[in-house]
């Protein structure tokens, strides 16, 4: 089953994260299917990016977010979209 989780990147210390989609067997830093975005906990505020439309598509197909990653989707501002 795949699984859409955080990914521990950053030196001793001073970690950020990568949001991915990976399967649940795999370790935390392992292999993964696609990197959907970042998080940086030491800013403030937090900065959170993550691609939304390609987590809804990856949610579609039976990835399971887990819960600080749907915290995470929660919290992101919706985008709006750029005029034409």
């Amino acid at each position: 089953m795949l699984s859409i989780r955080l990914r521990r990147a950053g030196s001793t210390k001073k970690p950020h994260y990568r949001v991915v989609v990976a399967d649940s067997r795999s370790w935390r830093d392992g292999r993964f299917v696609e990197i959907l975005g970042h998080y940086d906990p030491r800013k403030s505020p937090a900065v959170v990016k993550i691609d939304a439309e390609r987590a809804k598509y990856w949610i579609s197909k039976g990835a399971q977010p887990s819960e600080t990653v749907k915290s995470l989707l929660k919290k992101q501002p919706a985008e709006t979209p750029a005029a034409s």
